[in-house]
């Protein structure tokens, strides 16, 4: 922490000096105010004076310590959420002090606003807290922050710099990680829009017995064990309890060509499916399934093999932090290859990358093929917003017309895709980017319910 002594003048005393050079110019005119006016300036320079002195006396302590800053930020910060952030102060002086701070906030925010007043009782703490919402990771530097105090009298300003600078990284969104986490483990993911799955029969991994309830399958009732178990008003049903299918490979194929560079609401779709891939690599270890990572451009980048042992998550969570998008086409026969080569047990692929059009999506069809040959192919990709609220408009003259017609070719195309992706077996998902980590939640589930995993 550093104090620093310069004195900046309120705005209070630029409107003093300016009413005391109207005076002494009308002085000039009528002398009998001359002297008056002399007094009031007396005075004026006295209380000058009073608010300096008040503003820097220090009684026995270190020059600085009459008023004290922190900031309190995260070790680190989640891409694409609201993270919270807390400025502490504490007035040190016997008098009520009314302060103005400047937080120099990271240059990526692109915000010169943060900007807060206080008032603070002698002896008094507070917090100031507010919200950042970075768009992008990486690393970001906070700088200083400034503190600038005044007096009652506030004819002057003191300002103090508190040197807070800290490197704080930017992870993909764990918070939205930790949200669905909570609301899978207390059985709330309907709020968040994850549909509750009809389970359609059974798997075969046996559980436990346990005694009916409402709702359960009939066609599960262990009539053995129902009939050595009675009790006092009668049998008691007894049930098979069956279990998903665990320790199922489960892979986010990432692609970062440069289709996946488009921008929504700040975030890249590369920064979309990197959320999501993290959303869901933890349900999945929470299922008890086994999560892995691959992602590709124009060759294949990282491969981190399905695993669920402890600290895997971590390691997913640094992976997903160091990507970055590469402004090529995309190789899918490098894809391919690699997953041929590192991937032999059939495993469940979600392939997140970006199709416009048909002919885009014939050139690696090939590859898509192959890959839906020996895995549960499920591509993902995304609906444009901006297409989809041009076509909810009403066209009111002909250049509205020509530009809904083609906003309407675009979107016809993207379902002609998602039906010719279907004639060879492979899964589809097209999604708005908002609703990106919702969507692909839903479909996992649905496809572990209908056993296909």
């Amino acid at each position: 922490m550093k104090a620093i002594r310069p004195l900046f003048v309120a705005t209070r005393l630029w409107f003093v000096l300016i009413a005391f050079v109207v005076l002494f110019v009308a002085a000039y005119a009528f002398p009998l105010l001359f002297p008056l006016v002399q007094i009031a300036f007396v005075i004026f320079v006295i209380l000058i004076g009073l608010d300096g002195w008040l503003l820097f006396r220090t009684k026995n302590q270190s020059v600085g310590s009459a008023f004290f800053a922190r900031r309190e930020v995260p070790d680190r910060l989640s891409n694409g959420d609201e993270n919270p952030l807390t400025i502490y102060l504490e007035n040190r002086y016997s008098f009520r002090a009314d302060v103005d701070v400047i937080d120099e906030i990271p240059f990526q925010f692109q915000r010169r606003d943060v900007l807060f007043r206080a008032r603070l009782n002698p002896r008094e703490t507070q917090a100031i807290r507010y919200e950042l919402r970075p768009t992008r990771r990486g690393e970001y530097s906070f700088g200083a922050v400034n503190v600038f105090v005044k007096t009652p009298l506030g004819l002057l300003k003191r300002r103090y710099q508190f040197e807070q600078g800290k490197m704080v990284a930017v992870y993909p969104s764990f918070l939205q990680m930790r949200q669905y986490e909570l609301l899978a483990a207390t059985n709330r993911l309907n709020e968040v829009g994850i549909k509750r799955i009809r389970r359609i029969g059974h798997s075969m991994e046996f559980e436990q017995v346990r005694p009916y309830a409402t709702g359960d399958d009939v066609r599960t009732v262990n009539w053995k064990a129902t009939a050595r178990r009675t009790d006092a008003q009668g049998t008691s049903l007894m049930i098979n309890a069956y279990q998903d299918e665990r320790s199922q490979p489960v892979y986010c194929l990432i692609d970062k060509g440069r289709v996946m560079q488009s921008p929504f609401e700040g975030l890249t779709l590369l920064d979309y499916a990197i959320n999501a891939s993290l959303v869901l690599s933890n349900i999945a270890l929470l299922k008890q399934d086994r999560a892995g990572i691959l992602t590709f451009s124009d060759h294949v980048g990282q491969l981190l093999p399905a695993d669920r042992r402890t600290g895997h998550m971590l390691k997913i969570l640094e992976l997903l932090y160091r990507q970055k998008t590469r402004f090529l086409e995309t190789d899918y026969e490098s894809l391919y290859a690699s997953v041929r080569n590192h991937i032999r047990q059939r495993s469940l692929l979600l392939l997140f990358t970006n199709f416009e059009t048909v002919s885009a999506m014939h050139r690696q069809l090939p590859y898509l093929r192959r890959l839906a040959k020996d895995h549960l192919l499920l591509i993902i990709f995304f609906e444009n917003t901006e297409l989809r609220s041009l076509l909810d408009q009403p066209a009111s003259d002909t250049e509205q017309i020509y530009l809904k017609t083609i906003a309407e070719k675009f979107a016809s195309e993207k379902k002609q895709i998602i039906k010719e992706l279907s004639q060879y077996g492979i899964q589809t998902i097209l999604t708005a980017p908002q609703n990106l980590t919702a969507n692909t939640v839903n479909k996992y589930l649905e496809l572990k319910a209908r056993g296909m995993i």
